[in-house]
């Protein structure tokens, strides 16, 4: 596979839709479906083994693990390049939903998504950063947020399918597709060309990291924003699927499908818009929507309200992540683009991470608690407003971050 990538038709920088960036969407699309497919149905599957207790840590050792693996990913996608390390995280998603069948314990279970994770820490990396090889420095925000749009098409179909797999066959069947969806995902990394110039060839060595390379520090900023941004995701995917069915919903895959087409609509506005305004003026108006999409969990009783609750904080998030990562690019080097994003991606899993196993624990299984576990969230999240005060925009044309 990685060697047919060499022989493929020479990259073009110069404009958006090449046929790269297309297959790169779709493959992405693919990937966020099969992890995304059985998300909803989890709780209930580890409530089946017997590990109600450890609900908070589904999502919590998916992205753990995905977090510990960004440095090395990082690393990885700025010497061995980016398609290798693509193909590497999308066969490893094959592989752990093949296995999900087979768990019998929750210890075997929390095992699997802390293996599980790993996949997310490396395709993410590397296909944020071949996209940034491949599209036009000026339309990057747009680019981002195009690329955002194909993984959340990907998140929001996939759930309610899931569940439907689930109900109308078994669990065994949707983990089974999942794997299959994984697995055309990474088939379609065929043909593409790597976008490193210079590539290394892949030693043990480069799996030792220094202290430098473990984060990148023109990151750093973003990534504070990164961390109160995305709680909220890991609040919604822990303990949204408890709430839908406590206010009536059947299929607890419909509230994700909300959530992530209402994302698809901000992120096809706000990265373009970042193009043309800045990132950080974008990203104070996607805080101010979070902070009342969170805010409005705490006042539905409906399952009508529940749905327009999920699209709201969906079209916050989505109009957040297509700045936020072209922001991160924009302040980084070149040569350090993998490593950059790794930083934005370890900021990322810890907050989707910590929202997990925050909101399971104020919850606590009690339907009284929805409201006080959201209610805080939206003040954890507010300050990133205080972190933001007195930044300024700039592109990657523009002033150095040294000194900041």
């Amino acid at each position: 596979m990685l060697s047919l990538c060499m022989h493929a038709p020479q990259l073009d920088s110069s404009r958006l839709y090449s046929s790269f960036f297309i297959l790169l969407c779709l493959s992405q699309a693919l990937f966020s479906a099969s992890f995304n497919m059985i998300v909803p149905e989890l709780p209930d599957f580890l409530r089946s083994l017997g590990g109600e207790d450890y609900i908070g840590l589904i999502i919590a050792l998916f992205t753990t693990t995905a977090g510990l693996s960004r440095p090395f990913s990082g690393k990885l996608t700025d010497t061995i390049g980016r398609m290798p390390v693509q193909v590497i995280g999308t066969l490893v998603c094959v592989l752990a939903s093949l296995m999900y069948p087979f768990v019998s314990s929750v210890f075997g279970f929390l095992l699997l998504r802390f293996f599980h994770g790993f996949s997310t820490g490396f395709k993410p990396t590397a296909a944020a950063a071949y996209l940034a090889d491949i599209v036009p420095v000026e339309r990057r925000g747009e680019a981002m947020g195009i690329m955002g749009v194909s993984m959340n098409l990907g998140a929001s179909i996939a759930p309610p399918i899931g569940s439907q797999l689930a109900i109308s066959y078994s669990l065994d069947v949707m983990f089974y597709c999942s794997s299959a969806i994984a697995l055309v995902s990474v088939l379609l990394l065929f043909g593409m060309k790597e976008s490193l110039a210079n590539k290394q060839k892949f030693s043990p060595s480069l799996l030792k990291l220094k202290k430098g390379e473990i984060y990148d520090r023109t990151a750093l900023l973003p990534a504070s924003v990164v961390l109160l941004l995305y709680m909220s995701i890991g609040a919604l995917v822990t303990i949204g699927p408890d709430q839908s069915v406590h206010l009536g919903m059947t299929n607890k895959g419909f509230f994700f499908t909300s959530y992530t087409l209402c994302s698809i609509l901000s992120r096809l506005v706000a990265g373009k818009a970042s193009d043309k305004y800045g990132r950080i003026r974008v990203i104070r108006i996607s805080l101010i929507l979070l902070c009342l999409g969170l805010a409005s969990f705490a006042l539905v009783t409906t399952p009508a309200g529940f749905l327009m609750a999920s699209g709201f904080l969906g079209f916050a998030m989505g109009s957040a992540s297509p700045p936020v990562f072209a922001w991160v690019i924009d302040r980084c080097k070149d040569e350090n683009r993998g490593k950059a994003l790794a930083t934005i991606y370890i900021a990322l899993e810890i907050s989707i991470g910590f929202g997990a196993v925050f909101s399971a624990e104020m919850y606590d299984s009690n339907p009284e608690n929805f409201g006080f576990t959201f209610l805080l969230l939206t003040a954890i999240t507010s300050i990133g407003f205080i972190i933001l005060y007195g930044k300024e925009d700039y592109s990657s044309m523009g002033r150095s971050v040294e000194n900041e």
